[in-house]
């Protein structure tokens, strides 16, 4: 009697013992979204507040707005627009840099066929005289070319750009290190995003 009071004990301990091993769920569907294919209807993507949204153009297979999720960096972006082309040079394009919601990027040219060139700009993406220079794409070469900024103050805004997924405005470069209020007076009229 004994025997089968252990027994039945044991088993009831095993049963509530797998009962209450926990139980796979599905992931999510992935939040990426492309370009709709030719003759597919366009699906809702996420809400805005789910990811970025980026505009990606240039010598990629399917240019076009897409949505990723927070954190994506430039290299995902290109991914979701079908990945660079043959013809497509990606060397200027910082693939591992975070993205910022609303950009553009733009896959092997400098420029958009047909657009024109931001004012200040001149050929080989140097800063002409009297142009704004831009936060979120300037490299630490042409942050330097501002007033005050040295060689290790340009490479901290970009590093700050960099860890914090871009400007959002001009008034953050009072957080780099470095920028006090008068050399940001100096600056601030200078650059944009």
């Amino acid at each position: 009697m004994l025997l089968l009071i252990g027994v039945l004990a044991a088993l009831v301990g095993g049963v509530y013992a797998w009962r209450s091993q926990p139980v796979a769920e599905p992931l999510p569907p992935s939040t990426r979204a492309s370009a709709p294919q030719p003759g597919e209807s366009p699906q809702p993507g996420p809400s805005p507040a789910a990811g970025v949204t980026v505009h990606v153009t240039g010598k990629v297979r399917r240019p076009g707005v897409v949505t990723l999720p927070d954190g994506s960096r430039v290299t995902d972006a290109v991914e979701a627009a079908g990945g660079a082309t043959r013809a497509a040079a990606t060397r200027s394009l910082n693939l591992a840099r975070r993205l910022i919601d609303g950009e553009q990027v733009i896959v092997g040219a400098s420029t958009v066929p047909g657009a024109l060139p931001l004012p200040g700009t001149v050929p080989g993406g140097a800063i002409g005289p009297g142009a704004l220079v831009d936060l979120n794409s300037a490299t630490a070469e042409q942050l330097d070319v501002l007033p005050g900024v040295g060689e290790v103050l340009a490479r901290r805004i970009v590093e700050y750009r960099d860890g914090h997924g871009g400007f959002r405005s001009v008034e953050q470069l009072q957080d780099v290190s470095g920028i006090g209020n008068s050399k940001y007076a100096d600056i601030k009229d200078k650059v944009r995003i």
